[in-house]
């Protein structure tokens, strides 16, 4: 399969820094890269073991900051120690659920965090590329779908407004400072490697791997575009090089990346029940509150202008997804099993 920005010679040696190198997307950017040649420099809050970069090793392959984007000194350092050419920022509170109960922590990482990340990388001579992470979210609930990168910015939740106003900032350093700016806007990410057990995709699959019935919080009938991790990686990769390659092309623009499909999340449980061959029927809740009822992208912009096109289709991402949680859940009952086994011989004397 092709893959565009792909070429091993414009990643080679390259000094690139990742931010939220623990979540979903930043471990399979973090691993693409590695392959790619990169340099790799990752800032690391918290310590995840369970997250795909420890898993798939790729963390013993690049060089980690433990630190808080917040924290405008230890960024300005690191790009400054590394000679980092390429920012991707990536960290940021990503659950609806609790930037509605806790807005002030959602607030400070998505939105001063996106200040301190742009402002070190202007006071940073060696940064020429800088992908900023928004999302549909940041788009707000429009009558006029779907969402093209003209639509205005309009989140009224405090989430989506986290994504609005990072977005807006990250616009205002391009056009104020001139700095190397470019932003993908994308769907709600699945893969293997989702750790947050409330989302759709990871919460299903581990419902049917325990026999259980899976829960929708909605009513089901909420409409989403979904797109996969490794897709999203490819496109950040994607969006980078041509900030060196072709800057005429990307600087300060704002890209949409999707599959171009609507789902929703009830024919979404049932598309993996389908391929798990359960027979489980869902437990539809109707809890969701504060949440935008009908989403999906056009992408029309970065087909296009950019060539791109996605690498894998909803029932690819799927398999692919499945067999990743089928592989870690069974890989950590098995843990369990021996530890139990082990402390059982111990309490008995053997």
């Amino acid at each position: 399969m092709e893959e565009m920005g792909m070429s091993s010679m414009a990643w080679r040696d390259r000094p690139a820094l990742i931010t939220g190198a623990t979540g979903l997307v930043g471990s399979w950017l973090a691993r693409r890269l590695v392959e790619a040649g990169a340099d790799v420099v990752c800032v690391v809050r918290d310590w995840v073991p369970q997250s795909e970069i420890v898993r798939s090793g790729t963390l013993d392959r690049v060089k980690v900051v433990r630190g808080d984007i917040c924290d405008r000194e230890l960024i300005e350092r690191t790009l400054g120690e590394y000679e980092v050419n390429t920012v991707f920022h990536l960290a940021a509170q990503t659950i609806v659920g609790i930037a509605n109960r806790n807005p002030i922590s959602t607030f400070e990482s998505n939105i001063a965090g996106t200040w301190n990340v742009l402002e070190a990388c202007r006071r940073s001579p060696a940064v020429k590329a800088i992908v900023i992470a928004s999302s549909d979210k940041a788009y707000g609930d429009q009558d006029q779908l779907p969402y093209s990168e003209d639509t205005p910015l309009e989140g009224r939740h405090p989430y989506d407004v986290s994504k609005s106003c990072a977005d807006l900032i990250a616009q205002a350093y391009g056009t104020t400072y001139g700095s190397p700016v470019a932003i993908t806007r994308c769907g709600n990410f699945y893969g293997g490697g989702d750790l947050n057990w409330n989302r759709i995709v990871p919460g299903t699959i581990r419902s049917v791997l325990r026999g259980e019935r899976p829960v929708i919080r909605s009513d089901g009938q909420f409409v989403r575009d979904y797109f996969y991790v490794e897709d999203g990686a490819a496109a950040y990769m994607l969006l980078a090089e041509l900030m060196l390659t072709e800057p005429e092309r990307v600087l300060g623009q704002a890209f949409n990346f999707s599959n171009e499909i609507q789902v929703t999340v009830t024919e979404l449980v049932n598309r993996i029940l389908e391929k798990m061959n359960s027979s489980l029927q869902p437990d539809i809740r109707n809890e969701a509150s504060n949440e935008i009822r009908h989403q999906y992208l056009s992408a029309e912009a970065a087909r296009t202008r950019l060539g791109w096109r996605p690498l894998f289709s909803l029932e690819e991402g799927l398999t692919r997804t499945i067999e990743w949680y089928r592989n870690f859940l069974e890989g950590a009952f098995h843990e369990f099993s021996d530890r139990e086994l082990a402390g059982s011989h111990s309490r008995s004397g053997k």
